[in-house]
């Protein structure tokens, strides 16, 4: 009996696309960090502003800006991608104030946590069937979770609350009947009003005065913002989910290497406990994704 065609092969385009984007946002904390002294809104609010022509020119590019039209006549559409944009501007909000707040440390361990988080939300959403590793993997996690609460009494609501908003916008982002790029343009555009009367309400209660330095750094969160979410789901149509399960670690490692190296955050007894155990967790997804991989290609 012929085997069947591997469903779909890494290639050079896609391998570069996905790691240029995971090292734009590794190095993202450095970024906004310049911007400190920004409240988190903000920067939030600037990035949604600044990212919709970054995302629009992208679109004339690649001439699909008719898919766009027709997802803005669709009241379905427009109201799941307010869910995602939503999820998604939520997520923006705690990591710019985690890394302002000298959290970034927080933030890595977040990024970590998603992957396992989303294991979690594929078996209760979309019946997928839980292997002993991936059990294990979870346990795991959750193990390391206990021990940063239990060890430095203190609940790390900020790394969960990363991968909550992160994982929850992934799913939802399953649903949404466009392309990546274009549903991005779509949320982007969906957050601009909120984002424009934020910034206008600023200025007229004489809150929003940034000089010229600051000026440039806020249009430059739209370039840090877009690019690499356009890197990414171009990179992504072009790789395996397994190879996509191991690139993912390169943005959370980079993170905690600037969160310590760059930005002086204190590692900590409970985060040399748990991190280990969160890395032992994702080594044992990791290993259940190629399985799976091998099981599908030897079927």
């Amino acid at each position: 009996m012929k085997k069947p065609a591997t469903p779909n092969v890494d290639t050079a385009a896609g391998f570069g696309f996905a790691t240029c984007a995971y090292v734009l946002w590794g190095f993202l904390p450095l970024y906004l960090k310049a911007g400190e002294h920004i409240p988190a809104l903000e920067v939030v609010a600037h990035r949604v502003i600044w990212s919709v022509p970054v995302a629009g020119l992208v679109l004339i590019v690649l001439r699909r800006t008719g898919d766009l039209r027709a997802a803005l006549s669709s009241p379905r559409t427009l109201g799941m991608a307010a869910v995602t944009a939503a999820l998604i501007s939520v997520n923006w909000a705690i990591y710019v104030w985690a890394v302002s707040a000298d959290r970034a440390l927080d933030a890595a361990l977040g990024y970590y946590i998603n992957p396992l988080f989303s294991v979690f939300l594929g078996a209760v959403f979309l019946g997928e069937r839980l292997n002993r590793l991936k059990i294990a993997a979870l346990a795991l996690a959750a193990c390391a979770v206990a021990v940063l609460t239990y060890t430095a009494g203190v609940f790390p609501w900020v790394g969960l609350a990363l991968a909550v908003s992160f994982g929850l916008y992934a799913l939802c982002k399953r649903a949404l009947p466009v392309g990546p790029n274009q549903g991005f343009l779509l949320e982007v555009l969906i957050l601009l009003g909120p984002a424009l009367a934020y910034v206008i309400w600023l200025g007229d209660t004489g809150r929003f005065a940034p000089g010229a330095p600051d000026m440039w750094w806020l249009m430059g969160c739209g370039v840090v913002t877009a690019v690499p979410l356009i890197f990414y789901a171009n990179g992504a149509k072009g790789l395996q989910l397994s190879t996509i399960a191991i690139l993912q670690y390169i943005a959370p490692t980079m993170i905690m290497l600037c969160a310590v190296f760059a930005f002086g955050e204190p590692f900590g007894t409970a985060r040399a406990i748990a991190f280990p155990m969160i890395w032992a967790a994702l080594i044992l997804y990791t290993v259940s994704i190629w399985r799976g991989r091998r099981a599908l290609v030897a079927a």
